[in-house]
């Protein structure tokens, strides 16, 4: 199965592949790069079944390492810059066998490491099958890092049983080890896309390489959308090619729903959904402004249990390396995400562990969050729970602002204006002023549990 995605690559012929500030590829020249990094990993021994790392980020050696090593039958551990710190516990987990490191000049280096025995019994599945694998870090901002083990043969092959109407410039924002972004990659080379990369991920970079190589679909993040919008960095360059915008990993706030839609009123909006264990799942927006979509179709079946969200793909992970499997006896997963229903409609409202309980009343951070960011001057606002003697829990924001403003003033004008939006008890009793962006290297809002406590742990 794997030589399909090669051939596929190659049928592409001269059409763009890969485009970044160091290179443009064509299909036909993206082959031969796969068939270079070939015959380099063939020269490894027992390289079929063997754990390898890829650490670098989206570059044509990056991408077409990974192709190679899934023909290969290899298991493939992408590791992207933001990992570098903890890099030496990803390699102990995964049980790494060689390192491929590769740097923006297109240095690459091979490095062989001591085999981890025994293996996990997942990763002895997949060799005795002779099946490639993919394993993929959770970002670890919460706790421990979780391993999470693929069949990288049923992600590839869950490529070429959708057939998109069309294909896309695409400009490559999520990591290389998030699934989004391995999502993005399959996806693309398998339907004859291209994928542009920016030189970083700030809203800088992505607009001028939206307006140079007049791309058509940027998937990101609601966090990114807040601070490309709040910079005002859509207004600098001719965005006039961008056609769609994909949003996930975490909920969109309403305020910047709309102000997107008002921003950007002829590129189409869709929110997407999936989760590391999951994969990415279809999904349907009710229209273009809507936080409201379906999910499901093509063997993903879902269901709400209490409020919470339960999913059963075709795409799932195989398990954890470092945690017990999370699956029930019929194979269903708990996300763990509260939603609303209409219908056939579902609409996010957080993770569980993230509401917060105020006297018996559930506040979900999202919504107050949405509140301060309409309240004027607020570059960004985390809102969270703390432990409180009497209520049980209270909530608290942490804001920072677009332009100077004395602290306490602020504080009293945003809780002064959340009151006019919000019950009583979901207005922050203390809004912390505070310096930079509140997000993680994932540009997700670096979040904590609700109730742990009034500083968020580094991601």
């Amino acid at each position: 199965m794997q030589a399909r995605i090669t051939s596929t690559v190659s049928s592409f012929g001269a059409k763009p592949c890969l485009i970044s500030a160091q290179a443009r590829m064509s299909y036909e020249e993206f082959s031969e790069r796969v068939t270079l990094w070939t015959r380099r990993l063939g020269a490894l021994p027992d390289i079929g079944g063997a754990v390898v790392a890829v650490r670098g980020d989206y570059s044509a050696d990056a991408c077409a390492a990974i192709i190679a090593l899934a023909e290969a039958r290899a298991i493939v551990v992408p590791l992207s810059p933001s990992a570098a710190a903890r890099v030496d516990q990803c390699l102990d987990v995964a049980g790494v066998d060689t390192v491929v490191t590769l740097a923006p000049t297109c240095d690459w280096l091979l490095e062989r490491r001591p085999a981890k025995e025994p293996r996990h019994a997942l990763i002895e599945t997949l060799r005795h099958q002779g099946t490639p694998g993919l394993i993929l870090f959770s970002s670890g901002s919460t706790g421990q890092s979780k391993a999470s083990v693929f069949d990288l043969e049923k992600l590839i092959a869950a490529k070429f049983r959708h057939t998109p109407s069309r294909t896309y410039r695409t400009l490559i924002f999520l990591l290389l080890d998030h699934i989004g972004g391995i999502n993005t990659l399959l996806h693309t080379l398998c339907h004859g896309g291209t994928l542009v990369t920016p030189e970083d991920r700030s809203p800088d970079s992505v607009c001028r390489a939206i307006e140079k190589e007049r791309v058509q679909l940027l998937p990101t993040s609601p966090t990114f959308l807040n601070m490309l919008l709040i910079s005002g960095t859509h207004k600098r360059y001719d965005l006039s090619s961008l056609e769609l915008i994909t949003y996930g990993t975490e909920p969109m706030p309403v305020t910047t729903l709309v102000a997107l839609r008002e921003a950007l009123p002829g590129v189409k909006l869709k929110q997407t959904y999936g989760l590391t264990e999951l994969g990415v799942l279809p999904t349907q927006s009710k229209e273009s402004g809507s936080l409201w979509m379906k999910i499901g179709g093509a063997g993903f079946e879902h269901k709400v249990v209490d409020g919470v969200l339960w999913v059963r793909s075709p795409s799932a992970m195989l398990g954890y390396i470092n945690a017990p499997a999370p699956f029930d006896a019929d194979g269903w997963f708990n996300t763990h995400d509260m939603v609303e229903t209409d219908g056939d409609y579902l609409r996010i409202l957080g993770r569980r562990s993230e509401i917060i309980n105020v006297g018996g009343e559930k506040v979900y951070p999202v919504e107050v969050e949405d509140a301060l960011l309409a309240a004027g001057n607020v570059r960004d606002a985390m809102v969270f729970g703390q432990a409180n003697p009497v209520t049980g829990q209270v909530v608290v924001a942490q804001v920072s602002s677009i332009s100077p403003e004395e602290p306490s003033v602020m504080a009293r004008r945003l809780r002064s204006f959340c009151a006019t939006r919000l019950d009583r008890y979901k207005v922050p009793v203390r809004i912390e002023i505070v310096d930079g962006d509140q997000r993680n290297d994932r540009f997700k809002k670096a979040r904590v549990p609700s109730g742990q406590g009034g500083r968020v742990k580094d991601p």
